[in-house]
């Protein structure tokens, strides 16, 4: 994935290179998260519609060195127009960052062949089941309930999840299980290693996605010849040329997410954005039941529930300090209000009383 946590030098709400800086609050939430929207349900229906033909399902790969070559020369772009040189983070540490993004957005790609895609959307939203076992078995850490919580109502929702794609696929492939969970793992690695050296050596968004997928290139280019799928995969798209235009929109769209996401988190903070980005996945499950046809069962609405209900515990978890001060006074204004209607309702019953 892209990276989170970067501080700009120069700090501008920007939206696909117009500046929103001195617009109203309200008309910037509104543009973005309308952005949002637009460009992540075109990328998931893009994404989707590439692997229904017969043949795209082991091209995984090859549409993922695609994507990264247009995403190293849209932030060369970004950097250029923002006259950044050179680089802050160590190359050595950039091939360590590359090879843990290759295999994020790689297996998450190459998974969509053989998932239920709402299968797919409810595992990338699960991102912290690897995190809290990594930390717990690497680092030693000890979390609270709140976290372990989350984990187990996340392991749960997605239970259900993997039995109701067993009990409606008629031929069940696990291929695209282990594929995504390998997916998840890299996620939750990249974030922590992302983190830590942007913090460390000050660098921006556009550099660590440059570099990243710069370097993520060169690799994945290395193993589609190795393999020799390069060979295969443009071979097999001569049949369909229009693959290409549908592979360079979905990486267009992907690249202007990502970076609408990223806005949004600076100017409204993580909850919104998260507000945001959850209800785009579930409008984007809804739109993959309406647009393609595939079985259903109450099972997905249960476990969706179930892992929407983690993710917030999740956040309330990051954000308790700053939340509980909020809760306590919403619940004060909501008693005031309560109690002030009794009194208005008890004194009106006092009237007609006197009244009668």
């Amino acid at each position: 994935m892209l990276p989170q946590h970067a501080r700009e030098n120069a700090y501008q709400v920007m939206f696909i290179g117009i500046n929103m800086t001195y617009w109203p609050n309200y008309l910037q939430f509104i543009v973005l998260c309308g952005g949002v929207m637009f460009f992540y349900l075109i990328y998931a229906y893009v994404q989707e519609y590439m692997f229904k033909i017969d043949g795209m399902k082991s091209l995984g790969w090859y549409i993922t060195l695609i994507q990264f070559f247009f995403y190293s020369m849209f932030s060369y772009v970004e950097r250029k127009m923002k006259r950044e040189k050179g680089k802050k983070i160590p190359r050595k540490k950039y091939l360590e960052i590359a090879f843990y993004t290759v295999t994020t957005i790689g297996l998450s790609n190459a998974a969509t062949g053989y998932l239920n895609y709402p299968t797919l959307v409810i595992f990338k939203c699960c991102k912290l089941i690897p995190v809290l076992i990594g930390g717990i078995l690497i680092q030693k850490k000890k979390y609270g309930c709140l976290d372990i919580s989350a984990a187990f109502l996340m392991s749960l929702g997605l239970i259900i999840f993997f039995l109701a794609d067993t009990k409606v696929a008629p031929n069940f492939d696990p291929t695209g299980y282990i594929m995504i969970c390998g997916a998840l793992i890299a996620d939750a690695v990249i974030g922590n290693v992302q983190e830590k050296e942007m913090k460390k050596y000050g660098a921006s968004n556009s550099e660590v996605v440059f570099y990243s997928y710069t370097f993520g290139f060169i690799y994945i280019l290395l193993y589609e010849i190795f393999t020799m799928e390069i060979y295969y995969a443009f071979i097999f798209l001569l049949d369909y040329p229009n693959q290409y235009i549908l592979i360079i929109i979905f990486s267009t769209v992907g690249y202007l997410g990502i970076n609408i996401v990223l806005t949004l988190v600076r100017t409204t903070g993580a909850l919104m954005a998260v507000t945001v980005t959850t209800l785009r996945k579930a409008v984007t499950i809804v739109f993959s039941f309406i647009f393609f046809t595939k079985p259903f069962t109450i099972d997905y609405v249960y476990g969706g529930l179930i892992v929407l209900v983690a993710i917030y515990i999740n956040l309330y978890s990051k954000n308790k300090s700053k939340w509980d001060p909020m809760i306590r006074n919403y619940m004060s204004r909501f008693i005031r209000l309560k109690n002030s209607n009794l009194i208005n309702r008890f004194n009106g019953n006092i009237k007609n009383t006197l009244n009668v």
